[in-house]
């Protein structure tokens, strides 16, 4: 069995487009994962399965868009891609002292310096945007809700979530 994280992108947002942790578990159950859990209402599923990683993402898009009538943007990594990634961490320092103002940002594609750039050149005086470990990451100094960093057109299919987050669901990967 491989365990994995699998990233919903834009849910449970100001209302709009509801996905219930409890009916997202159910949805994971009925495509044969094992030992689903969430975690808080923002679209983290972990679960278990010994399914061949390369179509995990279009099965549980198409099972949601099936279930609740939408589009749902996914994103998985294994166990071991998770672990790259939190390992990776260029702001271990800030991730220490504030938390909640270090986000990791991974994709459907690993970010180039292109995609780096531009993100770059809409942060802010106390803001700053790495590569590092095949995520970006991002410190917002002001916290995220002020920044420019996510607005305007993206270049990709990209969620964050922040450093808490990414902690927790290595801890639930590990459990």
């Amino acid at each position: 069995m491989t365990g994995y994280v699998a990233l919903l992108r834009g849910i449970n947002v100001g209302g709009h487009r509801k996905v219930p942790m409890a009916a997202l578990r159910e949805t994971a159950e009925a495509l044969g994962f094992e030992k689903v859990r969430t975690y808080v209402a923002s679209g983290n599923l972990v679960f278990e399965t010994e399914q061949a990683e390369g179509g995990l993402e279009a099965k549980l898009e198409k099972a949601i868009a099936d279930r609740f009538g939408f589009d749902v943007d996914v994103i998985i990594r294994s166990a071991s891609q998770w672990a790259a990634h939190a390992r990776a961490n260029p702001l271990k320092p800030e991730s220490e002292k504030e938390p909640a103002f270090v986000h990791m940002t991974v994709g459907k594609r690993a970010p180039t310096e292109g995609d780096i750039a531009a993100l770059s050149a809409k942060a802010g005086d106390n803001e700053r945007v790495l590569s590092a470990g095949g995520a970006i990451w991002t410190w917002y100094g002001n916290g995220a809700g002020q920044s420019k960093i996510g607005t305007g057109k993206s270049t990709g299919v990209w969620t964050a979530r922040n450093w808490r987050t990414v902690q927790t669901l290595q801890e639930m990967l590990e459990g």
